[in-house]
């Protein structure tokens, strides 16, 4: 048997004509009435079952099938007078005003009309006062929307229109990109409208016993009782003037058929007010047919729920909920070596755990694992059936949370069956997914094939997604309580031996054989327990002291956010780099639980009493405030005076403003450093900023001593209420407490003008999240849709689906940045090792 390839050349997109529309039908439409008064479908009403049928156990008219097999088929309705199609209306209104309304001939001479003309050269066609060719003057054409042309003040009908798009020549419809064997421009008015078939329109019943129509049916109806009317005046020899209403009317249904918000046009509507949902609606948007049921859709093997913190759990793992894990199911293949223990599941079935829901049979029929059927299900178990059993401990899993904007959104993780009912997340996991803890959901799939699975442990686990493409630094690392752990175990932290062992064990270490056998060690011993014995490490702390671990040993330094954090943490991409992404998330893991169980031994709080500051340290910030506060009064005077130079290309009021501004900063910025300077190192708040884990000496003078200058749009507050900024301010002040300078710190509370302002500024940051959020997403959104179909070739060239060459080499370095360190590969390191391990 041989086999035939086929390659598809290309594709045409044309306009059915009537011929086309009449051959395609199954039944001619002329009444509007649905049903009779039985409840059956009318005959060659809008629900014929010559259309097809919704309705379980009748047999469509047209095919003889029922309502799985049948897909439904076309109607039509002659229309009484041709209608203008409103998605065509602009491309007609080009050829109108293009082409000579005595020869219909394009308005260019014979030698100019060849190839193809631009949009330009169509816009510049409309200004041709006389044709070219016959001569006859050429009176403009303008378009009220949607769909009414008039040709100097005469109105064309759509019969004239169509009259003349039918005398355009082929070889002039060339010009308009327009292939004359697909599309005639005259089907771009309607003369017979195709009605589809009763499955894309479907009607439901209601709890009352009560029919309701689709919108689409709706539509119809009133297209085919005006489309009746019209043609009853036109026979009765009715007024010009009822005929050209009904007309229109006709025009307004159908346009509102195709496009229901077309903003010349009143939406039609429901009784109960509500906008109908047409043909354009269904299609486009985010709730259309493409984006909503195609690109993307509700799947199964999918769960949904909260997501939950649980420190305990590894890096690369999911808590799942029994309940859960009943309910979703992994496909295993019955071979001869597994069937005793598939047996096992079937036995227990779908009520216990780990059971089986369904078995596949050879057939591809699924069957239902009850009570009743298990005995017969075992008998006719064989090889190659299926059987779907629970999700067990260490099943992969394929996490996500929305929106996906990179790929490490979406991650692959091991399964571990919890009791509860959301997803248990390793806090660590939590910022390539930008998750948090706040009634977040994340999404659980379970891919269903070997090739899947394999597919998504390879290309998704969490370890191979460390580094992230965007810099290539480690996205996953330390967060806040274990790096404040791992600062203060690594500090200048001594405990007794025992002490120490207690607390690698309760983090799952056994071999205590590095640790001194000494009644005392330090937690820079401990600490290098984790580490491999020949391990060797260069780095920096935050403050700049060098951190240095010799064959496993951390003999210099301390451990930092600069070591161990996320972004930034060079210890967890040093120990990939060396010992690969499995030992590597090993010990990130162990290093995580080690911080915890260290706060965890010595206690560690935040409190109100972090912020006390001394006596002298708030008179010294008096002073400071004072000081700053007379400068600005001399500011203000010399503005006053017109004494006040100012800055280039600024008024002199800015002037004002940006001094102002600086010196209210220079002043928070002072305070700051004397809280800083003067607060204990013992101090949890000051702790936390020094390790790195959390918050800064801002957020903590912010507290102690002063909010400083609140800033809106990069300035002090200006607007308010005629010339000044709230009514208890004298207008015009310049005063720093009425344009927004909060003196006092959190700890002490604000003045309610105060508080006022720091509402202010706070409600326009987050205006400005909630506008910028969509726009991102659908910038992003296209950007993915431009990009999605460049790749990397076997020659090294990045190319798009065309095969054109967008870059020679994949980022003009050919450096995989998810496989770098910083972005750049050590040259020198891997020379090193060519020559060691050839």
């Amino acid at each position: 048997m041989e086999n035939i390839y086929k390659k598809v050349a290309g594709i045409y997109f044309g306009l059915l004509s009537p011929k086309q529309i009449k051959k395609m039908a199954a039944v001619k439409i002329v009444t509007p009435e649905l049903y009779d008064k039985e409840g059956y479908p009318v005959d060659s009403g809008l629900m014929d079952t010559r259309l097809g049928v919704i309705d379980p156990g009748i047999r469509c008219k047209t095919c003889g099938e029922k309502l799985k097999e049948c897909p439904g088929h076309f109607g039509y309705i002659d229309l009484a007078r041709p209608i203008i199609h409103v998605k065509y209306s602009t491309i007609v209104y080009d050829l109108l005003r293009s082409t000579c309304k005595e020869c219909f001939h394009i308005l260019m001479s014979e030698e100019k009309s060849l190839g193809k003309i631009s949009k330009k050269e169509i816009k510049a066609l409309k200004s041709v006062s006389k044709c070219p060719r016959c001569e006859v003057k050429q009176i403009k054409i303008k378009l009220e929307k949607p769909t009414t042309y008039i040709e100097g003040d005469v109105r064309l009908s759509p019969i004239e229109v169509q009259a003349r798009l039918e005398k355009i020549p082929d070889e002039d419809l060339k010009l308009f990109g327009i292939n004359s064997e697909y599309c005639r421009p005259e089907n771009m008015i309607l003369t017979i409208l195709p009605i589809p078939p009763v499955t894309i329109r479907p009607s439901i019943t209601l709890e009352s016993g009560e029919r309701s129509e689709d919108d689409l049916t709706h539509k119809l109806g009133d297209i085919v009782r005006i489309n009746q009317r019209l043609f009853e005046n036109i026979n009765a020899g009715a007024p010009a003037v009822i005929i050209e209403d009904l007309w229109d009317l006709l025009q307004y249904h159908i346009t509102t058929y195709f496009d229901n918000a077309i903003a010349q046009v009143p939406p039609a509507r429901h009784r109960s007010g509500q906008a109908l949902k047409t043909l354009t609606e269904r299609m486009t948007s985010k709730e259309g047919r493409f984006r909503h049921n195609l690109t993307g859709k509700r799947v199964n093997y999918a769960a949904r729920t909260v997501i939950s913190p649980d420190p305990k759990i590894g890096f690369n793992e999911v808590g799942v909920p029994l309940i859960i894990a009943k309910e979703l199911t992994i496909p295993e293949r019955v071979t001869e070596w597994n069937i005793k223990y598939l047996k096992e599941f079937i036995t227990r079935g779908p009520g216990n755990y780990p059971g089986a829901n369904y078995i596949i049979m050879l057939d591809n029929k699924k069957r239902k694992i009850t009570p009743d059927s298990v005995e017969q299900l075992l008998q006719d178990l064989v090889p190659g059936c299926m059987v779907e059993r629970h999700l067990m401990d260490k099943d992969i899993a394929v996490f996500n949370r929305q929106p996906s904007l990179h790929k490490m959104s979406f991650m692959c993780h091991r399964i571990r069956v919890l009791p509860g009912r959301s997803f248990r997340l390793n806090p660590a996991i939590c910022h390539p997914y930008n998750a948090d803890f706040d009634g977040d959901e994340m999404n659980l799939h379970i891919p269903q094939t070997e090739e899947a699975r394999a597919e998504a442990e390879i290309l998704m686990s969490v370890q191979s997604q460390i580094i992230t493409p965007k810099n290539g630094l480690n996205v996953i690392g330390c967060t806040t309580d274990p790096i404040t752990g791992n600062y203060l175990l690594t500090r200048d932290l001594k405990m007794p031996r025992e002490d120490a062992i207690q607390l690698l064990y309760s983090i799952g270490i056994e071999d205590f054989s590095r640790l001194k056998q000494s009644k005392e060690v330090t937690g820079k011993e401990i600490f290098s327990t984790l580490l491999p014995d020949d391990f060797d490490f260069l780095g920096i702390t935050r403050s700049g002291e060098e951190v240095i671990v010799k064959k496993g040993q951390l003999i210099q330094g301390f451990i930092d956010k600069t070591s161990i954090g996320e972004d930034n943490g060079r210890l967890i991409r040093s120990l990939y780099a060396r010992y690969g992404e499995d030992i590597g998330i090993d010990l990130l893991g162990k290093i995580f639980k080690l911080g915890i169980a260290v706060l965890l031994k010595l206690g560690f709080t935040t409190s109100i009493a972090d912020t006390d500051i001394p006596e002298n340290v708030i008179k010294k910030n008096k002073e400071s405030i004072a000081n700053t506060e007379e400068k600005v009064q001399e500011l203000i005077q010399e503005f006053n005076k017109g004494k006040l130079e100012p800055m280039p290309g600024i008024s002199a009021r800015e002037t004002l403003e940006r001094m102002i501004l600086q010196l209210l900063n220079q002043l928070r910025d002072k305070i700051g450093e004397n809280v800083y300077e003067n607060i204990s190192e013992k101090n949890s708040s000051i702790l936390m900023v020094k390790s790195g884990a959390k918050g800064s000496t801002l957020n903590i003078a912010q507290m102690a001593a002063c909010v400083g200058q609140q800033s809106l749009r990069g300035s002090r507050i200006n607007d308010g209420y005629k010339g000044r900024t709230l009514t208890t301010f004298k207008k015009s002040s310049l005063e720093p407490s009425s344009r927004g300078f909060v003196y006092q710190g959190y700890r002490q509370g604000l003045q309610p003008t105060e508080y006022y302002f720091h509402a202010m500024t706070g409600r326009d940051s987050l205006m400005d999240t909630a506008l910028r959020t969509p726009k991102s997403g659908y910038l992003y959104r296209r950007l993915s849709n431009a990009l999605q179909d460049l790749r990397v070739e076997y020659d090294s060239t990045v190319r798009d689906a065309n095969k054109k060459i967008i870059q020679f080499k994949y980022g003009d370095d050919n450096i995989d940045v998810g496989r770098s360190e910083g972005g750049s590969i050590n040259v020198k390191k891997i020379v090193k090792e060519v020559a060691t391990y050839g």
